[in-house]
């Protein structure tokens, strides 16, 4: 199993090493800057990690309560992603996977996915039509999207990974105007949900609908979305983005959530269901000094997530069914923890009130091609916090090389002082390809 996981880098060691042949002794060649009506490109990544484990976490305890992993864990993570478009007349086709092989405690695994792949059809400069599976990147937070009803969470310590979308059908009619509204825009959506057909979004119902309305209005960008159907509840929400000079920019997003269903568990096992209607809302700011140093900073209420109590019932039940399982071999009320987990109090920021803020600074000391930053995430509720710090260099063609740590820290039953590792370090050597470039050097060289 091993050995075939190490052939499938077969492609990507080929993609790169054709791709920076080319790259070295590419000359110029006016038909490089026309436009071609095909492309397909992407990058190849290679990403190792260790992580110090803290083996008191509730969390470390319901993970390898069978297990015994010591002190540190290494990971080993590998991705291709591929995107490539053709364009005929009104027609335009966009594809994007991603596959991802990683080797962690649990040995190999390889997984190959469609992230977008959708066709596009523009009858007019004002009107689009998509058919297919794509992401609709709704929102103006950075960290944290609560009106993105029809996409995937970001992680907030990443947020700028392409997500997999859904299918769906759905236009862009555009506008413009000489007056105070400069511009108007309406998405319409259809999504469906069906067996084998986006149904990991919710409830297998059949159609639902959602919709954006967008205004640029007084130099405001102003967005009203909407998604209703049975798949999902019905949900509301709002969002807008204004730079108040050329280098600071404020940003917000409301959503309501009609009967939201949440499930808890208590310390002693029992499992509480509620319906309510939850609002979540995000205000931000970006703002960059005369010194190219950018700050990003938001402040995200979820308000489907859980209370501190909830989740310290949660982390005693972890406790108490570790202990058990220790004295008796019994592991029911971990089992019971596990159930609640995935998709619940496993989710990315489970809480109610978080902090984030981003400092990144371009070429330090004349550093050139040199970015650092530091990330940080706290909640708010219970004081614990995140903090990742970040070097990136690009000073060779095509190549990315990122180097980022984080460690965390609270007090016992909190959401971070209850993660499985204190620390984790990473390396991420990313490198992006033109594969139609790459092809046509090497044409052109064999012909020679």
């Amino acid at each position: 199993m091993a050995i075939q996981s190490l052939l499938s880098l077969l492609p990507f060691l080929i993609l790169f090493i054709s791709s920076n042949a080319w790259a070295q002794e590419y000359k110029f060649d006016i038909s490089e800057i026309e436009k071609k009506p095909y492309q397909l490109a992407g990058y190849v990544e290679l990403r190792p990690a260790l992580f110090g484990l803290d083996r008191d976490a509730s969390l470390y305890k319901l993970r390898f309560y069978r297990r015994d992993e010591g002190k540190t864990l290494e990971e080993f993570n590998s991705k291709l992603q591929l995107e490539g478009s053709y364009e005929k007349g009104i027609a335009r086709l966009f594809i994007r996977t991603n596959s991802d092989l990683k080797y962690t405690y649990l040995g190999w695994d390889h997984k190959t996915s469609l992230y977008e792949g959708y066709l596009s059809i523009k009858p007019s400069s004002s009107l689009t039509v998509d058919l297919g599976k794509k992401t609709f990147k709704w929102g103006k937070g950075y960290a944290w999207n609560p009106v993105a009803f029809l996409d995937r969470p970001k992680d907030p310590d990443d947020p700028d990974l392409a997500l997999e979308g859904f299918v769906a059908v759905s236009a862009d009619y555009i506008k413009s105007f000489s007056g105070p509204l400069k511009t108007f825009s309406f998405t319409p959506v259809l999504f469906p949900v069906y067996n084998d057909v986006n149904d990991d979004f919710g409830k297998v119902h059949g159609l639902n609908f959602a919709g954006r309305i967008y205004f640029l209005f007084y130099d405001t960008d102003i967005d009203l979305i909407g998604f209703v159907g049975k798949s999902r509840t019905n949900r509301f929400g709002a969002d807008f983005s204004r730079n108040i000079t050329s280098n600071f920019e404020i940003h917000g997003e409301f959503a309501f959530i009609n009967n939201v269903k949440n499930r808890t568990i208590d310390r002693s096992g029992r499992i509480f269901e509620s319906t309510f209607d939850a609002k979540s809302y995000l205000i931000g700011l970006r703002y960059l000094t005369k010194s190219d140093t950018t700050f990003i900073l938001e402040y995200y209420r979820n308000g489907v997530g859980f209370s501190r109590v909830a989740m310290k019932d949660y982390f005693s039940l972890i406790d108490r069914g570790y202990d058990s399982f220790l004295a008796t071999g019994n592991d029911s009320f971990l089992k019971k923890a596990q159930g609640v987990t995935e998709g619940n109090y496993g989710r990315l920021n489970p809480m109610k009130d978080y902090l984030y803020l981003r400092i990144s600074q371009k070429e330090p000391f004349n550093i050139l091609y040199f970015t650092p930053s530091i990330i940080g995430i706290m909640n708010l509720n219970d004081k614990s916090f995140s903090i990742a710090p970040e070097f990136l260099y690009t000073g060779i063609t095509n190549l990315e090389i990122r180097l980022k740590g984080s460690v965390v820290g609270g007090q016992k039953h909190t959401e971070y002082g209850e993660k499985p590792n204190d620390y984790r370090i990473e390396l991420r050597l990313r490198y992006y390809f033109d594969a139609v470039k790459a092809y046509e050097w090497a044409t052109k060289k064999a012909l020679k």
